[in-house]
């Protein structure tokens, strides 16, 4: 039995969840949320939801604790939401944005602008003395981890000086330079 898939899943009060055939919608006061799923079956009863799974074959296990986990990161995000914050190190590293749109000068010849989805709120920190943070924030933690993997794409962290765009509190791996 799966250990992730047989936990049940406590649903917070102001959060509803709706189990139709082959979809799982879950609503909260941050939004909505909806997944299809399959080969498992999905019970709602006093505050709790169980993942189930009919047989033992290999298929319906790796689905069980797959769909225990979507469906409790919606749960989370509806009522708590999710953040993700990025940190751009490096000498001329910059972030603005103005609505949606997200202006980084990362040491290219030219900006990159990126339009982010309505769904994740965008916000910019530019402190005297500190490197730029892009703090994200959103109710779908599939679309918000999408987004921040895309924006660490544009400039990942090198592993001599560190310079890049990073998450805040990851750990580089750092090799020492030439000796002399």
């Amino acid at each position: 039995m799966s250990r992730i898939g047989k936990n049940p899943i406590s649903i917070p009060a102001g959060v509803t969840v709706e189990v139709n055939e082959n979809t799982v919608t879950v609503k909260g006061k941050l939004g909505q949320l909806s997944q299809d799923y399959s080969d498992v079956t999905i019970k709602v009863e006093e505050g709790q939801l169980t993942v189930e799974r009919s047989s033992d074959n290999k298929e319906q296990r790796a689905k069980h604790g797959l769909y225990r986990s979507l469906i409790n990161n919606m749960i989370v995000g509806v009522s708590e939401g999710f953040t993700k914050e990025l940190e751009l190190v490096g000498v001329g590293y910059r972030a603005s944005n103005q609505g949606q749109k997200l202006d980084l000068a990362l040491g290219f010849s030219h900006n990159i602008i990126l339009e982010v989805a309505p769904e994740v709120k965008l916000e910019t920190i530019s402190e005297k003395g500190k490197n730029p943070i892009v703090k994200l924030t959103s109710h779908d933690k599939q679309l918000i981890g999408q987004i921040a993997a895309k924006i660490r794409g544009f400039r990942k962290p090198e592993p001599y000086k560190g310079k890049g765009v990073k998450f805040v509190g990851e750990v580089l791996r750092r090799k020492a330079g030439k000796s002399a």
